[in-house]
């Protein structure tokens, strides 16, 4: 959505409220299963002493994949963004800075930008999620698998010796 700023680029004090619906094929991020209805933004743009500065809420309901137990739970999100627009494009450079197309912005490439970079590395379903059995796969937030628990190769010879003297014992041997 582009949106113009012409009428509050020299003003001071001036706002321009927006509301819009930011294109989902462009959020797309490893975990993201999809979106249920449409990702909203609504905020404006307003000048603060020659600064202008675009303040956002953006609201999304997805379905996300956990990253220890694979399971696809849902999770709304709801963000605030606010970032300063440039109208000149003197330090491209600066991350934190968007700059304008002339008198106007591309709210929805500004915001879909920040959607991107805000969002989190790892997805968990829940805060202790114990994860997948490395052994069978079972999902451990089901309960136990019943695999037995595997033995260090080091300590393998140490567990016969145990073996043999526990046997050796109950026949009454020395």
């Amino acid at each position: 959505m582009l949106l113009n700023l012409h009428e509050i680029i020299e003003m001071p004090g001036g706002r321009v409220p927006f509301r819009c619906e930011l294109d989902t094929q462009r959020l797309s991020f490893a975990g993201l299963v999809a979106f249920h209805g449409p990702v909203t933004a609504e905020g404006q743009v307003k000048n603060t002493a020659g600064i202008l500065e675009l303040e956002a809420l953006v609201q999304a309901d997805m379905t996300l994949r956990c990253d220890r137990c694979t399971a696809e739970f849902r999770r709304p999100l709801s963000r605030r963004f606010q970032v300063t627009l440039q109208a000149d494009a003197e330090d491209e450079d600066d991350p934190d800075l968007f700059p304008l197309e002339g008198d106007s912005v591309d709210v929805g490439d500004v915001l879909e930008t920040c959607f991107i970079l805000d969002t989190d590395q790892k997805f968990l379903c829940r805060e202790d999620c114990r994860g997948l059995c490395p052994t069978c796969g079972r999902n451990l937030n089901d309960g136990p698998c019943g695999c037995k628990k595997p033995i260090d190769p080091r300590m393998a010879v140490l567990g016969q010796l145990l073996d043999d003297n526990t046997g050796g014992m109950s026949n009454g041997s020395p």
